[in-house]
């Protein structure tokens, strides 16, 4: 898995998959997101106002190592949310 590479745990995504699927978590989560363009997913800054958001809606306490990693798989991603075939990928990626 290319999250791995990164350093992030597989039980770490495990638990965020579940809680994903509370649809109130879900919603918070997509109204997080709702605007985010390319250049957002590529401003460090930006992405790590998301991260820190992103965990306290899904109650997650990362650690600073544990945020830097999901920081460094965002931005090694280049993800374009407009882009179907990224989104594509990442949710194969995480199915």
């Amino acid at each position: 898995m290319s999250y791995q590479k990164y350093g992030i745990r597989p039980q770490l995504v495990e638990r965020v998959k579940i809680k994903m699927k509370n649809p109130v978590v879900k919603d918070r989560i997509r109204l997080l997101l709702g605007n985010v363009t390319k250049y957002d997913l590529q401003d460090r800054v930006k992405v790590r106002k998301l991260v820190k958001s992103a965990a306290v809606i899904l109650q997650e306490q990362l650690t600073e190592t544990q945020e830097e990693q999901v920081i460094a798989f965002v931005l090694g991603q280049k993800i374009d949310p407009n882009n179907t075939f990224h989104l594509l990928k990442l949710w194969s990626m995480f199915r």
